[in-house]
């Protein structure tokens, strides 16, 4: 599942990245067009978290990643063909729908049905493999855009997943029957056993708390080295400056796989956003040697993050129904993740770097102050 989550994510999340000025290029589409079109797949996906979330609980994830892998495939081709907007986007409605049913939340999901409170290190482990999708899927899309163009790097993808993606779905991962039944919760009689309106309380903070690191997250990934430039960065070091965010990311989740798996993860996502804090903070000094500490310390938090985001609603709630709560997570996740560029370019063009630095530190501030309110503790599960 590690290596089909690089497979996904560079062919999907990583992609505009890389083609969408040769397709703007051909197909006389804006470049705002074409980079709208991972923002609208995200926006279909968020759309369709909650279902996916639902049929892994009732049916496992086979099934479920499987299809996401035909579905991509499918999108891919369809990509390859396009030479308008409208088809464009069809392209991206079906890869929105894979993107719900094939990335992290549904492979945490179908990890969590598998096993249980045990799926901490399975987690861990998979966001270790999923880190190097950028890693690898850029010079690999670039290289197939550069040799066959871009049509054809397109139906190349399609084939990958498959040739690669679905067998390692279908024919690895245990079916519906061999899925190990749903935990039974034992309530404790115990006064202070938190309530079903608390249990509602914490879900929505849980929610609110990963929806705004997704708002900060997705609007620095795609903005940081303009942010950079404006600080007085040259373009080489600007450039050098984020290559640091990748091993970083790996860095802290090798660390989080060795030794924070003893600690639970309210602590770990409390780590995650003080480290992503102090490295925006940082940033603002506009020092070049500062910078490359910064995004180190940002780039550290932001994977353990990853790792929080599928391990906190594990802990706290249990593996009964994990996969229907990641689904409804995702939803609001998803849509931040699709409009945190757009706020971010807005704060960015009208007020400047500093600003925007200030403005996602403060929302930092706040997710690290609500991340005291997360209890260290679960409800006992048998």
């Amino acid at each position: 599942m590690g290596f089909t989550q690089i497979l996904a994510w560079g062919t999907t999340y990583y992609l505009p990245a890389v083609l969408a000025a040769p397709i703007a290029k051909e197909t006389g589409c804006s470049i705002t067009s074409v980079v709208g079109g991972l923002s609208w797949g995200m926006l279909v996906a968020g759309a369709s978290s909650p279902a996916v979330g639902r049929q892994i609980d009732r049916h496992g994830g086979r099934s479920v990643l499987a299809a996401s892998s035909l579905l991509l495939a499918l999108g891919m081709l369809v990509l390859g063909l396009a030479g308008n907007v409208a088809t464009y986007y069809l392209a991206w409605t079906l890869i929105g729908v894979a993107m719900a049913a094939g990335l992290y939340d549904a492979a945490f999901s179908t990890l969590g049905r598998l096993f249980g409170e045990g799926a901490r290190t399975s987690i861990t482990g998979l966001t270790l493999l999923g880190g190097f999708a950028s890693t690898i899927g850029w010079p690999v899309i670039a290289g197939l855009e550069s040799w066959i163009g871009w049509r054809s790097a397109c139906f190349a993808i399609a084939a990958a997943h498959l040739l690669i993606g679905f067998p390692i779905h279908a024919l690895l991962i245990p079916g519906s029957t061999k899925q190990p039944p749903h935990p039974v919760i034992i309530e404790s009689p115990n006064a202070s056993e938190p309530r079903p309106k608390t249990i509602n309380h914490l879900f929505l903070l849980i929610g609110a708390m990963l929806t705004i690191l997704a708002l900060v997250v997705s609007g620095i990934s795609v903005h940081l080295l303009n942010v950079l430039k404006q600080l007085g960065s040259a373009t080489a070091v600007a450039l050098a400056i984020g290559m640091v965010i990748g091993p970083s990311q790996v860095v802290a989740r090798v660390a989080e796989f060795s030794i924070g798996r003893n600690l639970h993860p309210t602590w770990s996502a409390r780590a995650g956003v003080l480290l992503c804090l102090i490295g925006l903070g940082l940033l603002i000094s506009g020092l070049p040697w500062l910078a490359f500490v910064a995004i180190a310390l940002y780039g550290a938090g932001n994977g353990i993050l990853t790792i929080a985001r599928g391990t906190l609603p594990l802990a706290l709630f249990g593996p009964q129904g994990y996969g229907t709560r990641m689904g409804r997570l995702a939803r609001p996740i998803l849509v931040a993740q699709a409009c945190g560029p757009i706020a971010a370019a807005f704060i960015l063009q009208r007020h400047g770097a500093s600003v925007l630095l200030g403005v996602m530190c403060s929302l930092l501030l706040m997710c690290f102050i609500a991340s005291w309110r997360l209890p260290t503790t679960q409800k006992p599960i048998e």
